[in-house]
């Protein structure tokens, strides 16, 4: 039996679109089509499955279980078509777009996009900074550097790094108490860092009361260069990944008094939609990104054996 006999594909556009929105209106609007006809094609949908997919309130509307399951598979395949319409109707070159949180990619990936495109001259690179969790829902259009303790649900994720925090303050603000000599003259200074875990392990594991500690109210939203850029102001200890700030440290911008440091327990993740995984553009970046960071010397060899192992996933 011929597919267009079996079910009708517009019927399953609208229902991504419902889905996706979740509201018929608003669909019916982005489809340009009228209520009616997207209630219509629901029904089709609903009687070829032979179970309801929207369970419709007065003020919600939720996907039923059957809905639940559809779902995926549908936004998959719709996505793999709008990639091949994408490529077949694309002359020459490609842009591929990568999200990243802040830090990661002023300290780091832009320093470093030139290597890519060298390496790859057919595709440029449009580079937009996001805040973590902030942007979390926001699903990347081809590729997002990700930091979490696990895997973004839904999407690919190869494990790129973990990094390595230690406390981190300008050389003047260490000579207003007389020097930094001992882990416990830090409890002498104001802290900046809003990262409360990390700098609570790090006092706790070297046998300190991190209760002592003295912090200024400063929310960065976890942004590690708006915490650098206030420790290399003078207004406190930062506690910060030596990776990203190599160039500060060796300019003495900031010094790292101790050679003694923690992890966070979190992962930094490549992601991208199931649907770019054969994308060649994203196979280049995530060959090239793998293979960069594995070599990077500001990493800790555990951590650079764990990319490269990551790199042949």
């Amino acid at each position: 039996m011929k597919l267009s006999r079996r079910f009708t594909l517009n019927a399953l556009r609208v229902f991504e679109a419902v889905a996706r929105l979740g509201n018929f209106t608003r669909a019916a609007e982005e489809l340009g089509m009228t209520q009616t006809a997207v209630t219509y094609q629901i029904k089709l949908l609903e009687d070829f499955v032979g179970d309801t997919v929207f369970i419709r309130k007065p003020r919600d509307l939720q996907l039923t279980e059957s809905g639940k399951r559809l779902r995926p598979k549908v936004t998959e395949a719709f996505a793999l078509l709008s990639d091949a319409m994408a490529d077949a109707l694309q002359a020459s070159g490609e842009t591929l777009e990568i999200q990243s949180p802040p830090t990661f990619a002023s300290h780091w990936l832009s320093k470093h996009l030139g290597d890519f495109q060298l390496q790859n001259p057919g595709i440029s690179v449009r580079l937009t900074r996001t805040m973590g969790a902030i942007d979390c829902d926001r699903i990347p259009t081809d590729v997002a550097i990700h930091i979490s303790d696990k895997p973004w649900e839904g999407l690919v994720c190869h494990p790129l790094m973990k990094l390595d925090y230690t406390p981190m303050l300008h050389p003047r603000l260490a000579e207003s108490i007389g020097g930094i000599n001992e882990p416990a003259d830090l409890l002498k200074l104001p802290w900046i860092s809003d990262t409360k875990d990390i700098w609570t392990g790090w006092f706790e594991n070297i046998g300190l009361d991190p209760g002592q500690i003295r912090h200024i109210n400063l929310n960065t939203f976890g942004a590690l260069d708006l915490q650098a850029n206030a420790a290399i102001a003078g207004h406190g200890v930062a506690m910060l990944a030596p990776f990203f700030f190599e160039r500060e440290l060796a300019s003495g911008q900031l010094i790292q008094p101790f050679d003694i440091s923690i992890d966070d327990g979190k992962t930094y993740w490549l992601a991208y939609p199931p649907a770019r995984r054969n994308a060649p553009k994203v196979r280049a970046f995530h060959a090239w990104i793998s293979g960069m960071l594995a070599s990077a010397p500001a990493l800790s060899s555990e951590t650079r054996k764990s990319v490269t192992e990551a790199a042949g996933t």
